[in-house]
């Protein structure tokens, strides 16, 4: 039998829904595993073990008194502390937020609890999704269940982490560019960065208006569309969101891939960056398994990754410092000094340059999306290389810039982080599933056949020696 910390969500909705697992069980198996191995790995800023136990009997009583059940009813998931729990802290991994307590859900966290999922603390993050990895705040940063001495990416750090670790079979996260896709590449899981507008920020501190997503880090494909089902649908008091249907996200999983026309985008990790080696093999390898399962691959250009980073950059911070801007003033010496050194660059922007930034996200934007006439999906890099020492500055600041997330920021399409094996020491390497506008069901029906064809989602760490504190 598997143990119960790998199991996957939709293993542990089935055999609670079938009374071969109790949620109280469940629950009480990964507090107590993340009370042993945590302390290595700093996945959790909060965990409240009474209270969860608390929504575990009462998911236990709904099963046994024969209540209708949520598709994930039992299982327990985490937040990102910059997502809204009603009577949680909500830090943002800062000092300027450490008293802050949330006075309702977020509807993302509510679409969870809707489900039947239970809340099992708040994850760390960089601080307000940006700046990080820190050793300057009042929490120390995460790390990578692969190997503590590395980074787990960010800056949905803890959400990567546990997940990897085991600690929670779902985690919620944000993507401004490629903040949920960076730790799922980094740790060996699957990470949805779903259409712009699909899934609400309401509740959620904001790091960039018009950039911000929501997704879910989860360690299999099927748990990702489960998730993804329960936080979208149309919130009326978020601005940015879209009135579309959400449908059925794992419908296609059993069509296979057949007939599919999948663009390779190469010249992202061998022109405009170089990848490591071992990374370009891993994708390499990844395509011709998708071309064995019956798709039609084709070789696509798009504009230079440089571009969209520059754009992305642009418009990122320039939102980001007008939320900031009155505390970069009063309450400077507050921030770490990871996120200052990312901010303030902010600061120099010209109104001109955000507006023509926006007007040119859109260009670029629409001559991505005309590409989906002839293609079904796209696929190509993510990370550059795997992950880096995490003390070490100078490997961080090379390494961040070292990826191709930020295309899909820029245009809003879906995109969906897929583990692709392992490096020489150990370490995961990713790609990227790129889809059609709100086609997010296509990303996963692409990502499920791979997967199935492979065994990357089947590895775990071994904690006893990734996560042990050394002396």
């Amino acid at each position: 039998m598997t143990e119960l910390h790998w199991l996957t969500a939709v293993e542990a909705a089935r055999m609670i829904r079938e009374k071969t697992l109790s949620p109280v069980e469940l629950v009480t198996a990964l507090l107590s595993r993340i009370e042993r191995y945590d302390e290595g790995l700093n996945a959790f800023l909060t965990v409240r073990p009474e209270e969860t136990l608390v929504e575990a009997r009462a998911a236990e009583d709904a099963v046994m008194r024969g209540d209708p059940l949520g598709p994930l009813h039992g299982v327990p998931f985490g937040l990102k502390d910059i997502i809204d729990a009603k009577g949680w802290p909500t830090t943002a991994h800062s000092r300027l937020l450490a008293d802050n307590i949330a006075s309702e859900d977020a509807p993302v966290t509510a679409g969870l609890r809707a489900a039947g999922a239970i809340l099992m603390g708040k994850l760390s993050t960089h601080e307000f999704a940006l700046g990080g990895p820190s050793f300057d705040l009042p929490w120390p940063p995460a790390r990578n269940a692969w190997g503590r001495q590395y980074s787990p990416g960010g800056s949905s750090s803890g959400s990567g982490a546990a997940v990897a670790a085991g600690f929670l079979p779902i985690a919620l996260g944000s993507d401004t560019g490629g903040s949920v896709r960076n730790p799922a590449s980094m740790n060996g899981l699957v990470g949805m960065k779903a259409t712009y507008g699909r899934v609400s920020r309401r509740g959620v501190v904001p790091l960039s208006f018009s950039l911000d997503h929501v997704g879910p880090l989860t360690r299999t494909t099927a748990d990702n569309a489960l998730a993804l089902a329960a936080i979208s649908g149309h919130d009326a008091a978020d601005p940015g969101s879209a009135e579309e249907p959400v449908p059925d996200f794992a419908s296609g999983f059993a069509a296979g891939l057949k007939g599919l026309r999948i663009g390779v985008i190469r010249h992202f990790y061998a022109e405009d960056l170089i990848a490591d080696a071992e990374m370009t093999a891993a994708i390499e390898a990844a395509v011709n398994t998708l071309a064995d399962l019956g798709a039609e691959i084709q070789e696509v250009a798009v504009r230079p990754l440089a571009d969209y980073a520059a754009c992305n950059r642009i418009i990122m911070l320039s939102e980001s410092c007008s939320i900031h801007e009155k505390w970069l003033v009063e309450r400077t010496e507050e921030y770490g000094a990871s996120l200052l050194s990312r901010l303030l660059p902010g600061t120099a922007i010209r109104g001109m340059d955000y507006v023509q930034a926006t007007r040119t996200r859109a260009r670029y934007a629409s001559e991505f999306n005309a590409l989906f006439a002839d293609l079904d999906a796209i696929v190509t890099v993510n990370n550059m290389e795997p992950a880096f020492p995490i003390e070490d500055p100078v490997a961080r600041e090379k390494y961040y810039p070292r990826q191709a997330r930020t295309p899909f920021n820029v245009t809003g399409n879906p995109a969906l982080a897929v583990p692709a094996g392992f490096s020489s020491s150990g370490l995961p390497l990713s790609i990227q599933v790129v889809t059609g506008q709100f086609d997010e069901a296509m990303a996963y029906r692409i990502s499920d056949a791979y997967e199935a064809s492979t065994d990357w989602t089947t590895r775990h760490p071994d904690l006893d020696k990734t996560a042990a504190l050394v002396d």
